[in-house]
């Protein structure tokens, strides 16, 4: 039987977006052991929340950055047709750009869409290389307010979190709220 954690969907919820619509933080970190069903919290909030979401199912495959940032795209693409169009064709070419500037791309995207969406990312404990922690913390950085950005995670993942909290631009679910 699944767990009703009504307290924990409120927070989730809780200043979530601004009165025009807009997503108010940048990141919500969902940090914990296994068995304490961060994955099954997240996938029942996404389920009452009115916005389009992309999930990404990480693997231990996924450290090569062209990788990781292709399928983050290709996510992305399954709540927003056509969404990252610009940077997955130049991920094609012969000698793609650096990272960053395919997710220049991808902002500058995200920000002209209409909409918003939230962007899950599941197991990131297994992603180890720090070009794409880099390129997450640009994303981040730079990350415009029609996308959210949820990390669920084993360990907190080397991003500037305290940077983030301390603005008000994240929230963390970690064992002591899974309980």
């Amino acid at each position: 039987a699944q767990i009703q954690r009504e307290k924990l969907l409120d927070k989730l919820n809780n200043r979530l977006q601004t009165s025009d619509g807009l997503f108010s933080r940048k990141l919500t970190l969902v940090s914990a052991p296994p068995g304490f069903g961060k994955t099954t919290l997240i996938s029942t909030w996404l389920h009452q929340l009115d916005h389009p979401a992309a999930w990404l199912s990480l693997d231990a495959g996924d450290n090569e950055p062209g990788r990781f940032f292709y399928y983050l795209i290709s996510a992305l693409q399954q709540a927003h047709r056509g969404l990252g169009d610009a940077a997955l064709s130049l991920f094609q070419a012969p000698q793609p750009p650096p990272i960053e500037t395919l997710l220049t791309l991808l902002i500058n995207d995200l920000a002209s869409h209409v909409g918003q969406v939230v962007l899950v990312l599941d197991d990131y404990h297994v992603i180890q290389d720090l070009e794409i922690h880099k390129a997450l913390t640009y994303l981040l950085e730079n990350q415009p307010p029609q996308l959210h950005l949820v990390i669920i995670s084993r360990s907190d993942p080397p991003l500037p979190l305290h940077r983030l909290q301390g603005s008000g631009q994240m929230m963390g679910i970690y064992v002591r709220d899974l309980r």
